[in-house]
């Protein structure tokens, strides 16, 4: 996935953002102070406070700015390798394997700020669940075009397929899960109209 979500800088407030998000990503979210965000981004810290009225605020704001790029490069990736939505659900795959090689790759940042901010009804965990909501529901639409049967379920399992391809490249620090778990989605996809959801059952 050469080149995601690496846009040039054009301002001290998208280089403090772009700083904050990999040494967020590296290091975690507690573990990472404005001061050493300052110090890394070579912006004076009154300087990160005039764009940001606290570390809450400059992690949120860190997490969309990767949201929206990322997800926005994901999907134009996925999209530029074919046309064919049933194509499509299983070159995300691939896209995937391309990102777990790349040398900053240390698994999904919404699923470490999750961890990192359990408590309930927090905006930075309610922002988390909603980026992830949003890469279901284009899995979900890719189904739907590819007019797949239970598509509903499908989508479902092919998304824990990402997730844990996500969590296991990380754990492992192999990014051959992401062809392990493509595998696995063909299989579902192939056999679609007799899926069983468990809840049902």
């Amino acid at each position: 996935m050469k080149g995601i979500a690496k846009l040039k800088t054009s301002s001290k407030r998208e280089k403090l953002l772009q700083t904050a998000i990999k040494l967020f990503m590296k290091n975690g979210f507690h573990a990472v102070t404005v001061d050493a965000i300052s110090e890394k981004a070579g912006i004076t810290k009154k300087t990160l406070y005039h764009h940001f009225k606290s570390k809450e605020e400059l992690i949120l704001s860190a997490l969309r700015y990767r949201d929206e790029r990322f997800r926005n490069d994901f999907m134009r990736e996925v999209e530029g390798r074919t046309e064919d939505p049933k194509d499509r659900l299983l070159v995300v795959f691939d896209v995937l394997e391309e990102w777990f090689r790349e040398e900053d790759f240390y698994g999904c940042l919404f699923v470490t700020a999750l961890g990192e901010y359990p408590e309930e009804d927090t905006t930075i965990r309610s922002f988390c669940q909603e980026a992830k909501r949003l890469t279901q529901n284009y899995i979900i639409r890719l189904v739907e075009k590819a007019a797949l049967d239970n598509a509903e379920l499908l989508s479902g399992q092919i998304v824990l397929l990402i997730e844990g391809a996500i969590t296991m490249a990380q754990v492992n620090n192999s990014p051959l899960c992401a062809s392990q778990a493509k595998q696995a989605a063909k299989i579902l996809i192939e056999n679609s109209k007799s899926l069983i959801d468990p809840v049902t059952v």
